[in-house]
């Protein structure tokens, strides 16, 4: 039985049994509570009527386990009530309890552990909940479980805490604004409902589900299991991103450690460097640890658009003097659509870039308050198959581009050539760093280095041009005769094609395409 369920059941069993005087009852409440807990208690207040049923009113309830002086008491309740009928009682039901205030402290198991270390005592195995009392038991003390059934429970403004370990982290707090509960005292499992409000993003979670019995020498491996739905949380308290979220699912464990499947639909994802809303599904497997708040995230698999990722991972707590959590992730994209990505990160109405993409990368978003693109980093290889550029006059540039690498000149552009590229990446501080990329058309292949900033959308880029022609090949008339003279300058090592060193500068929508002048000549040197 939880120890709420203690204090109600043990004032309303004297109050029917005895007259005691309020004053009388609080010192024996306070005596038995010590000594059936273990623990230190302190009560405020505590008044009692029997007539025209019985009430018992209580205030400031304390309960601290010895030693633990270090950390919150495990129960506080700042008023509390209970209603019941000497019927009722007989039949060792209480009709009602209703609680304000009310505190649930968990703390670390690493300092339950020390403290039981510290009086000789051995670690609590995580075993469950308490055996199940023999009838002797219960005849011998009807507050064990299944002695006294509470039929109804409800609390305003109750928080689950749960303690960290570490001094430096914040703990987790769990706002219940309502809680429900029916059948507390019973061997099974108790029934509730509870509304919890959530922090970041904020928003309300309905949570219908089922917890205990209670597991007194380890509270957080307390049995809980149940459903939630969240609706309408606000994205927009990240810096960079916004939309709407709604969210349901099922979870089951302990107050410790909980295992959570559930689904998220947001219809108008938006990050904030592209602008553009899109609907983004997620479905999700994680671990919760209780004790930290860390989220162990077994399986990630998002849709948006026509692109599918998968990713596992985890959102780590962060250090005291910092706001938020460290989201890790390793994130694998099989079947997805470079047109897609670039909805998000580029402004224009329309991708730049249309094709099939293929991506593995390390994610990592470390906590705090500036814009999520400056914090994201990314470290990870891409394969674009098969691309096309949106912009005629570029695709056509492409189409060129290919047939005079192939020494083609004379031939009119028939066919629509398509793009490769792959590479490896690089992005931090919303600088995407691009140590080798290469990308291949019909006869000719381009490699690069270097970098594009994604908010002032500018280029930085030094490579090389291969093609398969000679440089005089690529042209028709009196200037191929003119060429000829430096096809030995531009030929690729193997002695085959053209090697051209190129630079890409200038922005997104106006790149600056040009020969590397100061490599050619140094080339010529050599």
């Amino acid at each position: 039985m939880t120890l709420v369920g203690l204090v109600i059941v043990f004032a309303a069993m004297f109050t029917a049994a005895v007259p005691l005087s309020s004053d009388t009852l609080r010192h024996r409440m306070v005596a038995y509570l010590s000594d059936k807990l273990d623990s230190e208690v302190e009560l405020g207040d505590l008044h009692l009527r029997a007539f025209p049923r019985l009430r018992v009113e209580g205030a400031d309830l304390r309960i601290r386990r010895r030693g633990m002086t270090d950390y919150p008491p495990l129960i506080s309740i700042k008023t509390f009530h209970v209603e019941a009928s000497i019927m009722g009682l007989y039949r060792k039901h209480v009709d009602h309890v209703r609680l304000d205030g009310l505190d649930i402290n968990i703390p670390p198991s690493q300092a339950r552990d020390q403290q039981r270390a510290r009086e000789g005592q051995k670690p609590v195995a995580t075993a469950g909940p308490d055996p199940e009392p023999t009838a002797e038991e219960q005849r011998r003390d009807p507050l064990k479980n299944g002695g006294v059934v509470i039929d109804r429970m409800d609390t305003n403004d109750a928080r689950l805490i749960i303690l960290p370990f570490e001094k430096d982290k914040q703990p987790k707090i769990w706002a219940i604004h309502n809680l429900h509960m029916r059948d507390l005292g019973s061997l099974e499992p108790w029934p509730f409902k509870a509304t919890l409000t959530n922090g970041v993003p904020p928003g309300e979670i309905a949570v219908d589900g089922k917890f205990g019995p209670w597991h007194r020498d380890e509270p957080g491996d307390t049995p809980l299991g149940g459903a939630f739905m969240f609706a309408k949380a606000d994205l927009s308290v990240f810096k960079g991103i916004a939309g709407t979220l709604s969210s349901h699912g099922y979870f089951a464990g302990t107050l410790a450690e909980l295992l959570a499947n559930g689904e998220t639909y947001t219809p108008d994802f938006t990050i904030a460097v592209g602008g553009h809303p899109f609907p983004l599904y997620v479905k999700y497997q994680a671990l919760i640890d209780g004790t930290n708040g860390d989220t162990r995230l077994n399986a990630i698999d998002a849709w948006f658009l026509n692109s599918y990722l998968h990713a596992t991972g985890a959102v780590l707590d962060a250090p005291k003097d910092q706001h938020g959590r460290t989201v890790a992730l390793d994130v694998a994209m099989d079947k997805s659509r470079i047109e897609d990505i670039m909805k998000m990160a580029v402004k224009s109405a329309s991708p730049p870039m249309v094709g099939a993409l293929k991506l593995n990368t390390k994610f990592l978003l470390p906590p705090g308050d500036n814009d999520v693109v400056d914090r994201l980093r990314l470290d990870g290889q891409f394969w674009i198959m098969k691309a096309r550029f949106t912009n005629y006059d570029v695709q056509g540039k492409i189409e060129e581009l290919s047939k005079r690498a192939r020494g083609k000149t004379a031939e009119p552009a028939k066919e629509r050539v398509a793009s490769d590229f792959q590479g490896r990446f690089k992005l931090g501080s919303a600088r995407l760093l691009l140590p080798d990329v290469s990308f291949d058309v019909p006869g000719a292949r381009v490699e690069l280095a270097g970098h594009y900033a994604l908010k002032a959308e500018t280029l930085d880029f030094k490579g090389q041009l291969l093609l398969d022609a000679k440089i005089s090949q690529t042209v028709t008339g009196w200037r191929s005769l003119l060429l000829k003279v430096v096809d030995p300058l531009f030929k690729q090592k193997d002695g085959s094609g053209s090697a051209i060193p190129i630079k890409i500068g200038g922005s997104r929508s106006a790149p600056d395409f040009g020969l590397d002048m100061h490599r050619v000549l140094r080339r010529g040197d050599d």
